[in-house]
């Protein structure tokens, strides 16, 4: 976080603008933040209206469920500059569109983290931290401490269940228990056979919960050359395909590593391209915010893209369209006889973060053990 931000706007060319900031909130025309400001405020009070544990029960749930964030915004905002703004923070938490979600969904999702601007900041929000050596030393360390009882390169395809047994059938072999947890997003777990089939309900429901659409890259360089001038690695753009960007150098400060999100449509527009045009196109990107070394001195590049790993079909979490939280309520949380719920989308605090995952699974393994 130290040093200066960078904002860069193109918003009716030839007009350009690239400024500095501090602070979660770009520089942007004074009117501009007035409405932003007002904006946000608007969709706090709201969501604090939204119960937690049955969202489908606020007052407004009907009216809220049946139109997309893209409809409010149009109707509570008028200044081009704060829509963008806005269309920014709704691709940098989701990786959809505005018109792909719920209102309702996403005021849930507001108060499932405390507030708007809790989800986007990074000091004191949703990015506040990293993981030296990368997210998944927790999973390897838990790993170790449940003594060799992790099977991996076992990908389940079919839970025969009935009263009191399950059987979990992989590749590896069979297990049976008196209960199952399946974890992994509804969209996978649809794919997942089952015997005898799920109720119609909980089926349905896997059908209407896609995942965000996101393409993570990074760019590496001898050293975070952006330093220099005093910038912090983060930018803010309304111009694709990089629209947000972060300093995700090592602690060493080598190599210099920028780390940039192509989100929402942007990223449905470039999975299919190949790695060289996502290249050159991340480093135009990032040349706009950090000038031509940006470009020229990149010794390396990689990139992630969700819907292409067949073990997540996206990320960075299953959102909600309209009319899914009032047409299917708890489905997404009640248990199918022994098979139960959990993951990051069934969570009521910090839905979609891990520390969503870690509620869900806390809450489905008192659900297990209230039943043995």
């Amino acid at each position: 976080m130290d040093g200066k931000n960078v904002y860069y706007r193109q918003a009716n060319p030839p007009l350009l603008r690239h400024q500095t900031y501090r602070g979660t909130i770009p520089s942007a025309n004074p009117a501009s933040l007035v409405e932003l400001a007002k904006a946000l405020n608007s969709l706090d009070n709201m969501a604090a209206q939204v119960p937690l544990d049955k969202p489908w029960k606020a007052a407004s749930a009907k009216d809220w469920d049946g139109q997309t964030f893209e409809t409010w915004k149009l109707d509570n905002t008028t200044i081009d500059e704060t829509r963008d703004l806005i269309d920014l923070g709704i691709e940098a938490v989701f990786a959809a569109e505005p018109r792909d979600l719920s209102l309702l969904h996403v005021l849930f999702y507001i108060h499932s983290g405390g507030s708007f601007e809790n989800l986007i900041n990074t000091a004191g929000g949703a990015q506040d931290s990293r993981i030296v050596g990368g997210s998944q030393k927790i999973s390897i360390e838990v790993a170790k401490r449940l003594d060799g009882s992790v099977f991996l390169d076992a990908p389940v395809h079919r839970i025969k269940h009935r009263a009191g047994r399950v059987e979990v059938h992989t590749p590896r072999g069979t297990w049976e228990a008196k209960r199952a947890i399946v974890t992994v997003p509804p969209t996978l777990a649809g794919r997942i056979s089952y015997r005898p089939h799920l109720p119609g309900p909980r089926d349905q429901l896997t059908q209407r919960v896609p995942m965000g659409s996101v393409i993570k890259c990074m760019a590496v360089y001898d050293r975070p050359f952006w330093r220099d001038d005093g910038l912090s690695g983060m930018a803010t753009s309304d111009t694709g395909p990089v629209k947000v960007t972060f300093d995700n150098s090592p602690p060493s400060g080598r190599p210099g590593v920028m780390l940039g999100f192509i989100e929402g449509q942007a990223a449905r527009n470039l999975t299919r391209k190949s790695k060289r045009e996502r290249r050159r196109a991340v480093l135009g990107s990032l040349e706009l915010y950090f000038g031509s070394a940006a470009r020229t001195d990149a010794r390396d590049y990689f990139d992630k893209d969700g819907a292409e790993d067949p073990w997540t079909r996206g990320c960075y979490v299953g959102y909600l369209p309209t009319g899914v939280l009032t047409g299917y309520r708890d489905a997404i949380r009640h248990p199918v006889g022994p098979i139960h719920w959990a993951g990051t989308e069934t969570a009521t605090e910090w839905n979609g973060y891990m520390d969503g995952a870690v509620q869900s699974g806390e809450r489905a393994a008192d659900e297990v053990l209230a039943e043995l």
